[in-house]
């Protein structure tokens, strides 16, 4: 992040914008909007900001700008086309700490101003840090298609019964839980639909039938995808955003986390070969421990949580406590590094079926149905088969499959690194050893990775 956001209170503050032309003029627009107390050093004004003098609600020194002008004020923006001019600007306000934007040049600048979409109080602010206005403009544009005109009505009547709530429930997730249903509710529809009274009415009427009783627990057992992001569900997306806490573990991206609400606690259970930093037992007593203290549990997986996930145990778990939980299924690792890599798991002339298995050691074995593997017109997936990829190969072979029988090997498959590995049952452990690939892989043997190269349309 280049640049951190922040929302600055200008009301009755002194502020100094130099120049007196279009851009000046949009400059001094914001600043008054945002209550500040304006002044204008230039020779010449603009008619709007002539307008604005005569009016009074703006300050003008005829003349151009002179060393020490901006020690008085709280904030400073600069708008000419004079390079001497912002220069002596911005080294003034630096040294005087006073907070300076010159306008297209951000070398200068201590802030830059944001493209803003005004629901006050709602305001929303959106940069590049510079060095994409036409991305942030269209983005903007975007935003302000989506959100309603009466947000800030909303805003507006949650401020006015926020001291009312906040003696309603002692409980802070009380609280939070009441307004998120009165912001996702009929209450948000009617302020939309302009029926103030009535909204305040049923406001007032659910705070009144709302107890300040214990807010009880619910565990969200939720696929966080292959990586990407962009491949989170919407409904996992709208739980992430609600949670109180996120126990996570290895294979879910940064990415996914990053959509989470900001202030939800996060705790790592993740798990790795020969290195369980919390074992699956301790991580069933801790998700029953936070929903018996009332918390709104999201245990994140990577994938899907019922494919080798682990899932299907940590929800019996919670059955036999009486536990509420939901489970929100993901995109499978399977499903998404297959898309990714150009490589359908079925596919009318190379397979009518595909079998899904988990490849880690076991007291330095892999010891899987191997006849039932080498069956031809099949796709097999392996999951966690990195390691014993070695005995795999020669155990179909052993089997009789094909030793040229395509296999990929896909490193974390629909992330930036994303790598996929080409070769045969007979070829694929070495290349692998020299090529070293870093977990989490998947692999997939079959024919249908013959049509990798022509349907590879990541690269």
């Amino acid at each position: 992040m280049d640049y951190l956001p922040l929302f600055h209170k200008l009301t009755n503050k002194e502020c100094l914008v130099i120049g007196g032309g279009a851009i000046a003029t949009r400059k001094v627009r914001l600043l008054i909007n945002a209550q500040a107390n304006v002044t204008v050093i230039s020779p010449h004004l603009s008619s709007e900001l002539a307008e604005l003098v005569s009016n009074k609600k703006l300050t003008h020194i005829e003349r151009a700008f002179q060393a020490n002008d901006t020690k008085s004020f709280s904030l400073v923006v600069c708008a000419t086309n004079i390079q001497h001019t912002n220069a002596s600007v911005s080294s003034e306000a630096h040294t005087n700490n006073i907070p300076v934007n010159v306008v297209d040049q951000p070398d200068l600048c201590s802030f830059i101003f944001p493209a803003i979409i005004d629901r006050s109080p709602i305001t929303i602010g959106i940069s590049s840090g510079g060095v994409a206005p036409v991305l942030v403009r269209l983005t903007r544009a975007k935003l302000e298609t989506l959100l309603p005109q009466t947000l800030g009505n909303l805003a507006s009547l949650a401020a006015k019964y926020r001291q009312a709530v906040k003696d309603h429930f002692s409980n802070t997730e009380q609280r939070r839980i009441f307004w998120e249903k009165t912001f996702n509710g009929s209450i948000a529809d009617l302020i939309y639909q302009g029926k103030h009274q009535a909204a305040e009415k049923e406001l007032k009427s659910n705070l009144e039938q709302s107890n300040d009783s214990p807010a009880k627990g619910k565990v969200y057992l939720v696929g966080g995808g292959p990586g990407d992001p962009e491949l989170l569900t919407l409904k996992a997306l709208r739980i992430l955003q609600q949670a109180d806490i996120i126990v996570y573990d290895r294979l879910v991206s940064e990415g996914v986390l990053d959509l989470a609400r900001r202030d939800a606690d996060r705790i790592y259970v993740g798990k790795q070969r020969s290195d369980h930093s919390v074992h699956q037992d301790d991580i069933n007593t801790l998700l029953i421990k936070l929903a018996h203290e009332g918390k709104r549990v999201v245990r994140l997986k990577g994938g899907d949580p019922f494919m080798f996930g682990r899932g299907g145990e940590e929800i019996e778990t919670l059955v036999d406590e009486g536990i509420p939980f939901e489970v929100v299924p993901g995109i499978t690792a399977a499903s998404g590094c297959a898309s990714y890599s150009g490589i359908p798991l079925t596919h009318r002339d190379h397979a009518q079926s595909c079998m899904f298995v988990t490849g880690h050691l076991k007291d330095n074995t892999v010891n899987l149905d191997w006849d039932q593997l080498a069956k031809p017109n099949q796709t097999i997936v392996i999951y966690m088969g990195l390691i014993g990829l070695r005995q795999i190969s020669e155990k179909l072979i052993q089997r009789n499959l094909p030793s040229n029988t395509p296999v990929a090997l896909i490193q974390k498959g629909t992330t930036a690194e994303h790598r996929v590995i080409i070769s045969d049952l007979q070829g694929i452990a070495d290349k692998v050893d020299e090529l070293k690939p870093k977990p989490p892989t998947l692999i997939i043997i079959g024919s249908v990775v013959s049509l990798h190269n022509k349907l590879n349309w990541k690269n």
